[in-house]
């Protein structure tokens, strides 16, 4: 899943990402220089043999990012950026580890880039003519309670109303942080809100519930008859070429070389005292709470730049399911309420068509996991295309475990589009909904 645009913990994951250039691997790139060291940041690795299109572009960027650094509290980035397919800085900064420079080939979860994956394959099957948006979930699905009101549209577009079983969820949030290597099942996750009633009528409001994409998946294997991480293989990452990207078989693993991740957040859980200090590894906590199982992915900057490209020109789709998955009919037309958690007004800044969020004429995923941020951003005008991966510092992380408001509980939501301003100066993206 992504993070949705008010979030202040680390709860939306990042485990919940793909690369750039259809056909680039990392078994593509090659160190093209040595090392260097930026102030204040420690050591950096640059690699990719393919010299920048726009090197005055490149070192724009790249002096955006030494400075979001700074002011953000970033322990490294990896970042690649194209126009028209053609690069225009793939680049890592900072470290993975104490002394390991992140690397451009290093692998990370990518949350909620899967969503956008998932919403593809349903888009795909309403082209191949198997399924209505319309279809309601009872369909497929008869036991789940709701599911004779809410349509298969709805689940992807997250207008179904059911409740977010993490954002808002204190019960299963402290449950997340008690363990966090725990391995949850689907079961025991829609447990935990489908008997709940529907925040509102079907259609009628929006609200972020990672809910929706796991009783999506559900219903898509039964549409298929086949597991997600099967379908999705064959249907999706296999014709973009993504092949670093995987579900690793349903297991938290992250193949090698793998960035590495650090949290506070279970500060005020293990009750920690502030002057303590308290900085953890999260690389390997289990994400098998976040989205439907068999699209809980990693991958590298390559194939999340891939991803930019592909999912944001709607390389896969009809135009007709291009259309509906970037639509922007929501602006002006949700709100918030007395007792959703994750209810916003949609606007030009944020809105969110079916498995991606549109902002300005750019679209978008911002995925966010305990320690990891990272995104992925497409101008379908310019063709300018952004994929990022993130770590923080200690001193990103406030006394009581929380993310400092510099921070902005997603770095690279404030990062991508200060490189898209840019990169496209003149349709750039508006700034992050706070």
């Amino acid at each position: 899943m992504s993070t949705h645009p008010m979030k202040t913990r680390a709860r939306s994951f990042l485990g919940l990402a793909c690369g750039i250039g259809l056909l680039v691997s990392c078994a593509s790139t090659a160190t093209s220089g040595a090392p260097t060291t930026l102030p204040g940041v420690g050591p950096s690795a640059t690699v990719g043999t393919v010299p920048s299109v726009d090197p005055a572009k490149a070192d724009e960027v790249t002096k955006a990012i030494q400075d979001a650094m700074e002011e953000q509290h970033l322990r490294s980035v990896i970042v690649k950026v194209t126009v028209d397919g053609k690069e225009v800085l793939t680049k890592a900064f900072g470290l993975s580890m104490t002394d390991v420079p992140a690397t451009t080939d290093m692998h990370f979860r990518n949350g909620g880039v899967a969503i956008s994956y998932v919403s593809t394959l349903l888009l795909m099957l309403v082209d191949e003519g198997k399924v209505s948006l319309d279809d309601k979930a009872a369909k497929w699905l008869p036991d789940l309670p709701h599911a004779d009101e809410v349509s298969l549209g709805q689940l992807a577009q997250m207008t179904s109303g059911y409740t977010d079983y993490v954002i808002g969820n204190e019960e299963v949030d402290t449950q997340l942080y008690a363990n966090p290597f725990r391995q949850w099942t689907t079961d025991e996750i829609l447990a935990t809100v489908v008997s709940d009633p529907l925040l509102y009528t079907p259609g009628t409001n929006w609200n972020y519930a990672h809910t929706n994409y796991v009783i999506l998946g559900l219903a898509l294997e039964q549409i298929t008859g086949k597991p997600m991480e099967e379908v999705l293989q064959q249907k999706v990452l296999d014709p973009l070429g993504l092949t670093n990207t995987s579900n690793n078989g349903g297991t938290p693993a992250i193949p090698e070389p793998a960035l590495h991740a650090f949290t506070s957040e279970r500060r005020g859980l293990l009750g920690i005292p502030a002057e303590t200090p308290f900085y953890e590894e999260s690389t390997y906590w289990n994400p098998s709470w976040t989205i439907t199982h068999g699209a809980i992915q990693t991958t590298n900057i390559a194939d999340l730049s891939a991803t930019a490209e592909a999912i944001g020109a709607g390389q896969l789709l009809s135009p007709e399911s291009y259309q509906k998955m970037i639509s922007t009919d929501l602006r002006g037309k949700t709100t918030t309420m007395p007792g959703c958690a994750t209810c916003y007004a949609s606007d030009e800044r944020y809105s969110y068509g079916l498995g991606i969020v549109t902002s300005g004429n750019w679209v978008t995923q911002t995925p966010l996991f305990s320690g990891e941020a990272g995104a992925f951003a497409f101008l379908p005008s310019q063709k300018v295309g952004i994929a990022l991966a993130l770590t923080f510092t200690e001193d990103a992380f406030a006394a009581d475990g929380s993310y400092k408001p510099e921070v902005t509980s997603n770095a690279a939501d404030t990062l991508w589009r200060e490189i898209g301003a840019i990169m496209a100066p003149t349709d750039p993206p508006p700034a992050r909904k706070s």
